[in-house]
């Protein structure tokens, strides 16, 4: 899925710990934690925002279950909507041909990153 931002950049998902490629674009880690095991000259980031991650509680209260993933879901979107970090994403969207969001979660479908790209997608097509 490659939602489109402002200026028609598109954005996609990836885990950190796949190796960087030309076509990223432009790198953003969206964890609120460092990922184990990988070094700042590895990550090739253009930007950490920590501040578009979810929340510490909500986070914890998630812990990757799968089971508890559309309350999760539905909790995360209410703190992106009132979050200037999505703000940010989309102000880099309109730089750059492509925004690359990087996550350190092991389930590609299961995740934060998955929610926010699907939500900036959302947001794209409203603006």
């Amino acid at each position: 899925m490659r939602p489109m931002g402002k200026a028609g950049a598109s954005f996609a998902i990836k885990r950190i710990y796949e190796e960087p490629a030309d076509d990223d674009g432009c790198r953003v880690l969206v964890d609120r934690l460092w990922p184990r095991g990988v070094s700042k000259d590895r990550a090739k980031l253009e930007l950490w925002l920590k501040e578009v991650a979810p929340s510490p509680p909500l986070r914890q209260e998630f812990a990757h279950m799968q089971e508890r993933f559309e309350d999760f879901r539905t909790q995360y979107e209410d703190e992106l909507a009132d979050n200037p970090a999505v703000d940010q994403l989309l102000e880099l969207a309109a730089r750059h041909r492509k925004v690359t969001l990087l996550y350190a979660a092991r389930d590609p479908e299961v995740n934060h990153a998955k929610v926010l790209l699907e939500f900036l997608a959302a947001r794209g097509s409203r603006e």
